[in-house]
């Protein structure tokens, strides 16, 4: 049984813990130029696919001091359709004439897994920042990678894991910090629905662990797990197990885990995608009370305590990417920071990587190198 224990970044330790999480590059807390200069961060899009269309694009032209001037595709009709309806003026089907145009200033990565660390190197060696989509890349080897090349350059790197902006889950962090729930003590996560199957099937990619890194625990469990990596702090010690019951695809399909974080929570994780039932549940108990939430519908968040039952509206934005955009754009313009940087996205990389190890191995799927983030217990 793949098992992580971990430590928080220097920055973030709990007085009890004594040692650090080594990070690549020369430094602990990531440092960069940012660009105060300009008036508005100038954005160019590598990929411009599904997820662009509502979800983030036109979240880089809503940002205050924020424009998005040009986008990329490798077909080129499909590039300059994007560009005609979302109203941009540039558009390319070569990366590196993206890269380097000398009117962007920073580049959105929304391409499959197996590409970010590809892009990410060329962007920061041109000297532009980087927000890439999640996950951040197939392992947590390819993340260190990408963490060196912006520390090398002085380029800031964040990633789209943009719940740890949202207004909902904002709220729930206040609602942890209140302290209605008294001291924290567990957390239970149940993320589950039925296997794509015959014209259902249209995941592509998601589903081969060559190009995305696993299956939909690597595409939505990410999700859930880097935001209780911002709510309950890094996650200290992990174990799980993760199989394919149903054979529908080469990827994982169950992924069952243990876990403690750095507030000292614990708790389990139930991710199966050969179910017969939608479930999309996280629920936080401590002494006083209990928090019941979804991580993907905007359902109200559900409070329960010793005087009763509370449900408190939590709705999505739109676009949804649009609060972390905005911190994104703050971070870069020098008017405040970002939640999500490739620091905090490698430490979710790294949980994703312990508890599917085994699977990888004997099922041989290897991205190069082993990453030093794998199975049995190891102390990072």
């Amino acid at each position: 049984m793949p098992r992580l224990v971990c430590e928080p970044e220097v920055d973030q330790l709990e007085p009890q813990l004594t040692r650090s999480l080594p990070l690549t590059g020369s430094s602990a807390t990531q440092r960069f130029t940012t660009l105060s200069s300009v008036e508005r961060v100038r954005w160019g899009i590598i990929g411009v696919g599904d997820v662009t269309e509502r979800k983030s694009g036109p979240g880089f032209q809503q940002a205050e001091r924020s424009k998005l001037v040009a986008v990329m595709r490798r077909r080129g009709d499909l590039a300059a359709d994007y560009a005609r309806r979302h109203d941009v003026p540039r558009w390319y089907d070569d990366a590196d004439e993206l890269i380097n145009d000398s009117e962007v200033d920073a580049v959105y990565i929304a391409t499959p897994p197996d590409s970010h660390k590809e892009y990410v190197v060329r962007v920061a060696r041109a000297g532009k920042a980087v927000y890439v989509e999640k996950p951040m890349a197939r392992t947590a080897q390819e993340c260190e990678e990408m963490i060196s090349a912006c520390d090398e350059a002085g380029v800031a790197l964040f990633v789209a894991y943009y719940r740890r902006a949202m207004p909902r889950f904002v709220m729930v962090k206040e609602l942890l910090d209140s302290g209605r729930l008294g001291q924290l003590r567990s957390v239970s996560i149940r993320n589950e629905q039925p296997a794509p199957v015959g014209e259902a099937d249209n995941s592509g990619w998601r589903l081969d662990p060559e190009i995305s890194g696993g299956g939909y625990f690597v595409d939505l469990g990410s999700h859930i797990l880097d935001l209780l990596d911002w709510l309950l702090g890094p996650v200290t010690y992990a174990a799980g197990i993760a199989t394919n019951r149903g054979a529908h695809y080469p990827a994982e399909d169950l992924v069952t885990g243990v876990f403690t974080f750095g507030s000292g929570v614990a708790g389990t994780g139930v991710w199966n995608y050969d179910s017969f039932q939608h479930q999309d549940q996280i629920e936080i108990i401590g002494t006083a009370g209990a928090l019941h939430f979804s991580c993907f519908s905007d359902e109200p968040l559900r409070l329960v305590t010793a005087h009763g039952e509370e449900h408190i509206t939590a709705p999505y934005p739109e676009p949804v990417q649009l609060p972390l955009i905005q911190a994104v754009v703050n971070a870069l313009t020098g008017h405040g920071e970002s939640p999500s940087t490739g620091r905090s996205a490698l430490r979710t990389a790294r949980v994703i990587d312990n508890l599917l190890s085994d699977y990888r191995e004997s099922h041989g799927i290897t991205y190069g190198p082993p990453s030093s983030s794998g199975g049995g217990g190891q102390s990072l």
